[in-house]
């Protein structure tokens, strides 16, 4: 069926009143000039041009559309509802009922009663969830949906959810009740020392403001005794064409999509009276304030020092170039911060810095420097913020560092070209919602790149210079520190705070040396080695080479991103080959090594090296294997290739990076226990693995016997033989463009024929089921996860009916625990199947809840698990079933990242000669109801379980 109505034919005239913005007129194919000239005339005080591929316009009734055409991912279209009303808008009655309106969205509108919704996104083989979805903040409420575009009449029926949505939805008396649960499960999933510490932090940061006391969750009590009148009232106030914006991106005809949304919307009518929508603002204040948040289950320190300022017309060309500067500004500072952080006894062991848009209000940038410290470091973390702020606002920054920050932009922005024809559809959608949301410019990507072309080497020392005083005045100052809350911890009082904010800015400084800048990665290539074998892999378009030094090269072009190329290197051994005595030292060597840089450059220099490019390499070393992964843009692939070379035959070591590490690690982890999370994955694990010592976490006391000589002597001993590692690349390439760069940087490496493998430390889960409880925190929550292992049989259809077994019951747990019961907000069903050291299985249920529903809800999960084991599902299930695998993998195969973990694993695995199979869509004929059912009662076995569940500390 096309529709949910017959369209009267008079209706079509309503599009004769569509309003374009003028700037949508531009005829298509024009803004492609990159050049400086091509945006030479555009005035600071003009607006930004718009791009032409986007229809922009409005309907008479005020509503806003954007529509444009996009190819990735292909047959689908992303459709936005975009409302600027948020809880901010919310009466006092109401603390809390933005959101639960959202929620009602869901269950019944005019043209979908009941959960007609989610039927029509099961008829696609789509879930509420993944493909549709909705969030409230304070200012704006936005919906989501994802819809094929090659089915009849799919995007048709979309456009109608959404026109229900912006008006007709029922908010029936048993809706609300099962809403009403839900809401109140998220609110108590969420509770925790991160909220609260944040909910301390805003009510200083927002003084005086009504955003303070209006956080989209609500109240508790509000939401309990919600009315319907209460939630129409909402509705009905801010649900209106003048307040929202209608967006579809994707595979579509951008005429015939704008007219269906005339159709659709042009009907919608405004309330007359409309209640003003007002705007609200954040008081300034003088001087600098205090806020200190302590919390018990706090486990890391933090200092910030933030300002509230004036935003930016993100709208005009002179707003553009203001915000160009503030990116040039934010990068200097931040590499000066990260420099610090490595330094010999930093004084903090992060640091960033950073300006942007203020959630809320709009008006108002946030710019912020902030620094993770040690328990006892907040007076010197501060004290080497204030400084560093301080020293560029009376030295500025130097000639290298302005130079090294424009070369990064430029290069990013010649990126974002180069990627731009591989854009998702979701991402655009983003930049029209802000586009509505706060006026965000709309250019091509060519025209930024012109701009950046115009501006950036234009741009003075002198200027960003003076942006020191613009992010940092002494006014509208605040400074914040969170904290653990415990007897070991005594945090400055506000007027110690304020006495260091006052010392490090009166200090006597010395302007910043820029050491280190202008040196190249290599001096010279190393003496190229040969291919002596080539493989060509039928079905999957994948080459494999074997080098003269024994390595194995397997490629696989791609025209997924035009400027990503991946890879990942791999070969058996990992730390199961360190012995005892060297197992601390080997399990952090990944860390810890590249941290002291690589060959004659320490981190900080090799980051100078690599500014400006797109290009990461770094190694890893797991249980079973070490390898290095990464990637580059096509320009730099050269350097990942030296960087990869370096990263085999110059490990560094480097003791100041060392000794920084281990200062932040063991700063990291002494309060980790607080965390009643961090406890019951503790104690999980600890079960799984039968207190195997080598699966024992991190601690203090772990960290003290760390050595990082015998780091090193453990990664040069993985990394010696490179003859034995498979070379995986995966991207914007051919055979012949990588061919010399394999044979120079990866033929030459050395290898010792050594051929090792991995060694089984005996690993076994237990048999049987147990049962653990956990009493940790105090907030009213309580969390359990249900872990089932298991031998397996590792081939793809066992993979496969695995992979079934777990939608079927993430449909049925959801149903039954979220929707009928709403006894939680989310609950979550993952697995994994692994062939080394021995293959086994492990499926994993997680979710949250009021502890004194844990019992009931945990009995309920077990019956679901035993239908699951028991219903042969029908042919019409199965069918789905066979949807969801293949459209996943259909969506997942679009993503470069997807088919090297893919390929690789193949290797890996010992299954080189069934790679093509990596990247085919699977064999989902083999997906019977028998199949799936006797996956569910092998690999769901309710005699052998692992149960963990966590309650709050009695009080």
């Amino acid at each position: 069926m096309n529709s949910f109505r017959l369209r009267q034919a008079g209706r079509v005239f309503a599009l004769l009143f569509v309003v374009a913005v003028p700037a949508a007129s531009q005829t298509p194919g024009a803004g492609r000039e990159t050049t400086a000239a091509s945006v030479a005339s555009y005035a600071l005080t003009d607006p930004m041009p718009v791009d032409p591929e986007v229809v922009v316009g409005a309907l008479p009734n005020g509503l806003r559309f954007y529509v444009r055409p996009n190819a990735k991912p292909a047959r689908q279209a992303e459709l936005r509802l975009v409302v600027k009303a948020g809880s901010v808008l919310e009466d006092d009655d109401q603390r809390g009922l933005a959101h639960f309106v959202e929620h009602m969205q869901f269950e019944g509108t005019r043209h979908f009663p009941g959960q007609g919704i989610n039927d029509f996104l099961g008829s696609l083989g789509l879930s509420i969830g993944a493909d549709a979805n909705a969030s409230t903040s304070l200012d704006q409420t936005e919906y989501t949906l994802r819809v094929p575009t090659n089915v009849p009449g799919a995007l048709d029926t979309a456009l109608t959810i959404l026109e229900d949505w912006a008006g007709a939805a029922t908010f029936g008396a048993a809706a609300i009740e099962r809403q009403r649960a839900i809401v109140l499960a998220e609110w108590r999933m969420n509770l925790g020392a991160d909220e609260r510490t944040a909910d301390k932090i805003r009510g200083v940061q927002l003084q005086g403001s009504r955003y303070a006391d209006r956080l989209p969750i609500g109240t508790p009590e509000t939401i309990a005794n919600a009315t319907r009148e209460q939630l129409m009232r909402f509705y009905r106030d801010w649900y209106r064409p003048d307040l929202m914006a209608v967006i579809v991106v994707g595979d579509v005809d951008r005429t015939a999509v704008a007219k269906m949304i005339a159709q659709h919307f042009s009907r919608l009518a405004n309330p007359s009276p409309a209640r003003p929508r007002p705007a609200f603002d954040v008081s300034e204040h003088p001087g600098t304030r205090f806020a200190v948040a302590s919390d018990k289950e706090t486990t890391a320190t933090a200092v910030q020092i933030s300002t509230l300022r004036p935003a930016r017309n993100q709208g005009s060309v002179g707003g553009y170039r203001s915000i160009m500067m503030d990116q040039l500004f934010a990068q200097m500072l931040g590499a000066r911060l990260d420099e610090l952080s490595q330094s010999e006894k930093p004084p903090f062991l992060r640091a960033a810095a950073g300006r942007s848009l203020f959630q809320a209000p709009r008006t108002r940038d946030l710019a912020v420097v902030q620094a993770l410290v040690t328990n006892d470091g907040v007076t010197r973390g501060l004290d080497a913020l204030v400084t560093e702020i301080e020293r560029v606002r009376q030295f500025g920054f130097t000639p290298t560092e302005l130079d090294r920050a424009k070369q990064a932009n430029m290069a990013g922005s010649e990126r974002v070209v180069a990627e731009s024809p591989d854009r998702e559809s979701s991402s655009r959608a983003d930049e029209y919602t802000r586009n509505f949301l706060q006026n965000e410019a709309l250019p091509t990507i060519w025209q930024e790149l012109a701009f950046h072309r115009r501006f950036i080497p234009a741009i003075t020392l002198s200027e960003v210079n003076a942006l020191g005083g613009d992010w940092f005045p002494a006014g509208n100052r605040l400074v914040v520190v969170s904290a653990p809350e415990t007897a070991a911890v005594v945090l400055p009082a506000e007027a110690q705070l304020a006495a260091v904010v006052r010392s490090a800015s009166e200090k006597r400084l010395k302007p910043y040396v820029d050491a280190g800048a202008g040196m190249t990665l290599m001096d010279a290539p190393p003496k190229p080695g040969t291919i002596v074998k080539t493989t060509l892999r039928a079905g999957g378009g994948i080459t494999e080479w074997t080098l003269s030094n024994g390595a194995t090269v397997v490629l696989k072009p791609t025209t997924l991103r035009a400027d990503q190329i991946l890879f990942r290197a791999s070969s058996p051994g990992g730390t199961s080959l360190a012995t005892d005595d060297e197992f601390m030292s080997a399990r952090i060597a990944d860390d810890v090594i590249p941290a002291g840089g690589v060959g004659r450059f320490n981190a900080v220099a090799l980051d100078k090296v690599l500014s400006g490019k797109a290009v990461g390499v770094q190694p890893y070393i797991t249980e079973t294997e070490e390898g290095v992964r990464g990637g580059a843009a096509p320009r730099d692939l050269e350097t990942m290739f030296q960087l990869m070379y370096l990263r085999f035959t110059q490990p560094r070591a480097d003791p100041t990076a060392f000794a920084a590490m281990k200062a932040q690690v063991v700063a990291m982890l002494a309060n980790q226990n607080a965390d009643p999370e961090v406890v019951l994955e503790q104690t999980l694990n600890t079960v799984i693995s039968g207190g195997n010592p080598r699966r024992q976490p991190e601690t203090p006391a772990t960290v003290e016997r760390w050595n990082l000589e015998r780091s090193l002597a453990f990664y040069r001993t993985r990394f010696a033989d490179a003859g034995h590692f498979t070379f995986v690349f995966v991207g914007s390439f051919t055979p012949a463009s990588i061919k010399p760069l394999v044979e120079t940087y990866i033929a030459s490496l050395p290898a010792t024929r050594a051929n090792e493998t991995w060694r089984d430390i005996g690993v076994t889960p237990p048999r049987g089921v147990i049962k653990k409880t956990v009493e940790q925190g105090i907030a009213p929550k309580s969390e359990v996860s249900i872990v089932f292992t298991g031998p397996f049989v590792y081939d793809d259809a066992n993979k496969l009916a695995l992979q079934a077994v777990t939608l079927v019951l993430q449909s049925r747990l959801s149903d039954a625990i979220r929707e009928e019961l709403g006894g939680t907000y989310s609950i979550t069903v993952n697995s994994d199947a692994a062939r080394i050291p021995r293959p086994e299985y492990r499926v994993r249920i997680d979710w949250t809840c009021d502890p004194a529903r844990t019992a009931s809800l945990v009995e309920r999960v077990m019956e679901e698990i035993a239908f699951v084991r028991k219903t042969l599902l029908s042919a019409e299930q199965v069918s789905r079933v066979r949807a969801i695998v293949t459209r996943n993998f259909d969506k997942n195969s679009q993503d470069n990242g997807f088919l090297l973990n893919q390929i690789s694993r193949r290797y890996i695995d010992g299954d080189a000669a069934n790679v093509a199979a990596a990247v085919e869509t699977p064999q989902t004929s083999v997906l019977s109801g028998a199949a799936i059912q006797t996956a569910a009662q092998k690999y769901l076995d309710l005699e052998n379980y692992v149960r963990v569940t966590l309650m709050p500390q009695a009080k």
